[in-house]
């Protein structure tokens, strides 16, 4: 019986773990600078601080009335050429090679008309790259804008999504590894989380000598500031 009891007990040591410190920030899982790349006058913002954006919904517009035409006009030619187009290819066999291919080139002209007319429209429009909130707006209808000179006039980023970036000390790089558990708590609060390592960083930073790896979070306010232990397997 004592040596069973001595085993159980040798077997509790042995997993037993050692706990690494670790601070961290915390950040959007995404995020995101917008800026125009496109010159003009804005003519409309759509969202102000804290909307909620859709992927690809239209955060602000220059005044692109001319384009907009141009658009239409491009639409109109590839709808007709595509229908002769088609129309000719219903009777190939009677048309001329050379007369069917120049058929060809002017469907395959306007395509590329309209997808060129619909890029310039498209720099003119800031869209919202990915499902988010804005957190930062810098700009107001009547701005001027520079392609030449981009600036960051919006900034979004995801909604709930975050991560902890934490800071490491790099004397522990053979031993972190990815699905480790870390206990933390964050400034201000009092409150006990719990998550797993998603992520370590294949470098250490010379300047402060830590390792930098991300936990998988979400609702905490971006910039806040915590602390915590990942655990470790020991080793001895």
């Amino acid at each position: 019986m004592r040596r069973i009891l001595w085993g159980i007990m040798l077997l509790v040591l042995s997993l037993q773990a050692e706990e690494i410190y670790a601070t961290f920030n915390v950040e959007a899982a995404q995020h995101a600078d917008l800026a125009f790349v496109s010159s003009g006058t804005v003519e409309k913002v759509n969202v102000d601080v804290a909307s909620i954006v859709k992927k690809g919904e239209i955060l602000a517009e220059l005044n692109n009335d001319d384009l907009k035409a141009a658009l239409d006009i491009a639409t109109i030619a590839l709808k007709y050429a595509r229908k002769e187009y088609e129309r000719q290819v219903k009777v190939k066999k009677l048309v001329d090679a050379s007369k069917f291919d120049s058929y060809i080139f002017r469907y395959e002209n306007a395509k590329a008309q309209f997808a060129y007319q619909q890029a310039l429209l498209d720099k003119t429009q800031l869209k919202a790259p990915f499902d988010g909130v804005i957190y930062e707006k810098n700009l107001e209808a009547g701005d001027a804008v520079s392609g030449a000179m981009i600036r960051t006039v919006m900034r979004v980023q995801s909604i709930k999504k975050r991560k902890l970036v934490l800071e490491i000390d790099q004397k522990y790089w053979k031993v972190l590894k990815v699905g480790q558990t870390f206990n933390y708590s964050i400034d201000g609060d009092n409150t006990k989380y719990s998550g797993t390592l998603s992520k370590i960083y294949p470098f250490a930073n010379s300047g402060n000598r830590k390792i930098k790896a991300e936990v998988k979070a979400k609702g905490f306010t971006p910039g806040l500031f915590g602390n915590g232990t990942i655990l470790l397997p020991d080793t001895k």
